[in-house]
């Protein structure tokens, strides 16, 4: 339940933060004309999927009450520490997060290393496959992940009860898919538990899903991805990808990271990502309308 929120010690908190940023420490280019001390407003704003005003506004204390969705996304735009995050929960009146929870929040390591792969296809990926942050050609090659609320935020969940979801990759490699993912939830809940997010998740799909079922029977662990991994582009056909992967244990979160092999056909579609822009594979009706704060 949300309590006071002490609007002044969140702007000056805010502001802080921000100016202790350099464009570098989060991607972006140092332009000949800036003056304000560490990172604009609008470099704020950009990050965190929010107005300029609306960010100006809660520096000022004369905003609204942030949600718990909108805080989250502001810890991560500011690269803050799951100390840090905290705080900024409290003063805006919200209890913090559970740190059992913590997969929620991307390390300000983790976003370093994105921010140096913007002209990348890369994301981080939660315990059971919630997509937390890409970048621009990853939601180009993928579509934005990062809007779906509840069990949908799986992209597991998804891959057994959504059928668009299958769309981007080749249909000869979803029977694999599906082992594998069956395969990785199984043993995160036998890691964590049946009553944990992984647990919960399986008991779900299992009534959902007779494919999930009949593959849960099989008790497979160890089923692993392949390293090379085969997409289906709306506009730019086939791309044979590379996928490496790096874990961030202590979060419990892996940072996907999307190449192709220099000068074949899928490393020229891989450069024009960017200039096709985000594609969607899934009518708006099946995203969640809460999934994110407007901006405002």
């Amino acid at each position: 339940m949300a309590t006071t929120m002490d609007r002044q010690a969140l702007g000056a908190f805010l502001r802080a933060r921000r100016e202790v940023l350099q464009p570098e420490d989060v991607g972006l280019r140092r332009g000949t004309r800036r003056r304000t001390p560490g990172l604009r407003r609008e470099d704020v704003a950009e990050l965190c999927d929010m107005s300029a005003d609306y960010f100006a506004r809660l520096e000022r204390g004369t905003g609204p009450h942030p949600s718990e969705q909108m805080l989250a996304a502001i810890a991560r735009g500011l690269r803050l520490t799951l100390d840090e995050r905290d705080h900024l929960f409290l003063l805006a009146g919200h209890r913090t997060p559970l740190r059992a929870s913590r997969g929620e929040h991307v390390s300000p390591g983790l976003m370093r290393v994105l921010d140096r792969l913007q002209d990348t296809p890369a994301q981080v990926m939660g315990a059971v496959g919630e997509t937390l942050v890409q970048t621009p050609p990853a939601v180009a090659l993928l579509g934005d992940q990062t809007g779906f609320a509840g069990p949908a935020r799986s992209a597991v969940y998804r891959w057994f009860t959504d059928p668009g979801e299958r769309a981007r990759y080749v249909a000869e490699d979803h029977p694999l898919h599906s082992r594998i993912y069956v395969a990785q939830l199984r043993a995160g809940s036998a890691r964590q538990g049946p009553d944990s997010p992984a647990g919960r998740l399986a008991t779900e799909l299992a009534v959902r899903s007779s494919e999930f079922a009949d593959l849960w029977e099989r008790q497979e662990v160890g089923v692993r991805w392949s390293d090379q991994k085969r997409f289906t582009h709306p506009e730019l056909g086939l791309l044979d990808l590379h996928c490496q992967t790096l874990l961030d244990p202590a979060q419990d979160q892996t940072l996907l990271v999307f190449t192709a092999t220099p000068g074949t056909d899928s490393h020229d579609k891989l450069a024009m990502l960017t200039v096709i822009g985000a594609q969607e594979f899934r009518p708006q009706a099946h995203r969640s309308s809460g999934g994110r704060e407007p901006s405002r």
